[in-house]
């Protein structure tokens, strides 16, 4: 066991109407890696604001080297030696690597000067120790997600951080680079600095981390050795319950009417692209980062134009030239970027619900406010969005009921064809299986859903037929019933 080094005992912290954490405690040893996990809204994102200085804890004390320690802000605690690498990385695409890792601690020489060369010295060296090829004079810009995340760590360590917190670091990895970033991690342990890892991939886990401290409702359940853990007893201490059949499949309608038909849509993105999609079916589309997946999707929702190939819906030829073109002939488009493209974080509930069907609310010119309230009320219900009131900004929800919104505001424009993109990407368990359970009850609602995923278990356990792509290409279709992990891969490189 490795000493001990941070140690949050007693913490509590309420906001109005919310009790976030109740008495909750963590230990993180030096040289280990501590999961921190809980279903979305159990209080992990908040005691990691606490420990940080972001917000103030109400009770508790936090113990970090030897010292109680309190800061004012998460600079000081960085400076302190404590990091954070959030899920949306903070690093400014358009500028350099090396300026990045050392915005606003940036090494002066004589006069006062910066010392450029310097600062591209010690970037070098803070990348070599983990072991990552990168030029400290290339920007940002361009960099694959695995790279930005190596930037970061590099900040990290230029701060000489004894602790660094990771927040869902392969929420956006495909899996060829995962075990890249593992093998950054069990570095970092070598160099006895103190991870928290949090993540909802359960697999990851029992990979990289020694510890596990297990939340729910912002109380702490217990810590324990992941050794004496399975998967099932995991999940259960999270969510309290038994969560048997993870991918709930309900049989799709193989004889439903072909709503969507894509035949050969060429652009720079996709070639030659062909595939029905039929009333009461989801149909996955699987493949490698890079496969063209999203790109397909927002060709057919008009983000991207196409050099040829036609779009037919409910058997007619359809010309989308942009989104609102696209939901206006019974499109959605979930997008994967949920933060960026789904929710308006600093509005309310109700306004991020209605976005895309004001007009269907609008009566002699204003909008019908009681029939908007009803109807979000409604969707609040029905999709179990856990939220005080449709007033509250969609910042201060949890990933899971975020991406409820979306999908709200995706429903209520009453779309035919609706296409999920990375639907549950950073989001728990438990919110996964509600996702799981409302596209089945679309489904036999006649819907079709096109549903892209990095996730091989989640396309297999949910889909009726999946779409199989490499490099912009259709290489196949599967059955459910020939459909496998090895099958998909082989499709992919045939």
């Amino acid at each position: 066991m490795g000493e001990l080094i941070l140690k949050m005992e007693g913490i509590s912290k309420s906001f109005p109407g919310v009790q976030a954490l109740k008495d909750v405690s963590l230990n993180v040893y030096e040289g280990e890696a501590m999961a921190l996990l809980g279903e979305n809204g159990a209080g992990k994102s908040t005691l990691m604001k606490v420990l940080t200085g972001i917000y103030k804890r109400d009770t508790g004390t936090v113990t970090f080297d030897g010292r109680q320690v309190e800061y004012a802000n998460a600079r000081a605690a960085a400076e302190d030696g404590i990091s954070i690498i959030h899920q949306e990385l903070n690093l400014i695409p358009h500028m350099k690597i090396y300026e990045n890792v050392f915005l606003g601690r940036e090494i002066k020489g004589a006069g006062g000067r910066l010392d450029k060369q310097a600062m591209i010295n010690e970037t070098k060296r803070l990348l070599d120790q983990i072991n990552v090829d990168l030029d400290p004079n290339r920007e940002v810009y361009g960099l694959s997600i695995a790279m930005q995340q190596m930037v970061e760590i590099a900040k990290a360590l230029s701060l000489e951080a004894k602790i660094i917190v990771m927040d869902e670091p392969t929420g956006a990895l495909p899996d060829e680079e995962v075990e890249s970033l593992f093998a950054i991690v069990r570095e970092l342990k070598q160099k006895k600095k103190g991870i928290i890892y949090i993540t909802h991939r359960l697999k990851e886990v029992f990979e990289i981390c020694e510890r596990a401290t297990v939340f729910r409702d912002g109380e702490r359940i217990d810590e324990v050795m992941v050794s004496d853990l399975t998967n099932d007893s995991l999940v259960n201490m999270m969510v309290g319950r038994e969560l048997t059949d993870q991918f709930p499949y309900v049989e799709g309608d193989p004889d439903g009417d072909v709503l969507l038909e894509v035949k050969g849509l060429t652009n720079k993105f996709v070639k030659n692209a062909s595939f029905r999609l039929r009333a009461g079916q989801i149909l996955g589309v699987a493949g490698l980062a890079g496969a063209g997946r999203t790109e397909l999707a927002k060709t057919i929702y008009g983000v991207y134009g196409h050099e040829s190939g036609e779009i037919i819906l409910k058997g007619q030829p359809v010309k989308i030239s942009d989104p609102h073109d696209a939901i206006e002939k019974g499109i959605f488009y979930v997008s994967e970027d949920r933060k960026g493209d789904g929710v308006i974080l600093d509005a309310d509930v109700r306004t991020n619900m209605t976005l895309a069907s004001l007009h269907k609310l609008i009566s002699h010119t204003r909008i019908d406010r009681k029939k908007e309230k009803e109807i979000c009320e409604k969707y609040r219900e029905d999709l179990q969005v856990r939220t005080p009131s449709i007033a509250q900004l969609v910042r201060n929800l949890s990933g899971g009921n975020q991406q409820k919104v979306v999908l709200a505001k995706a429903l209520m424009s009453e779309p035919d064809v609706l296409i999920l993109d990375e639907p549950t990407r950073g989001i728990d368990v438990g919110a996964k299986k509600e996702i799981y359970q409302l596209a089945n009850k679309l489904k036999q609602e006649g819907k079709a859903i096109l549903l892209i995923s990095s996730e091989m278990p989640e396309v297999l356990g949910v889909s009726d037929r999946i779409l199989v792509m490499y490099e912009g290409e259709i290489k196949g279709e599967l059955s459910r019933e020939e459909a496998t992990q090895e099958k998909i891969m082989s499709t992919m490189m045939s």
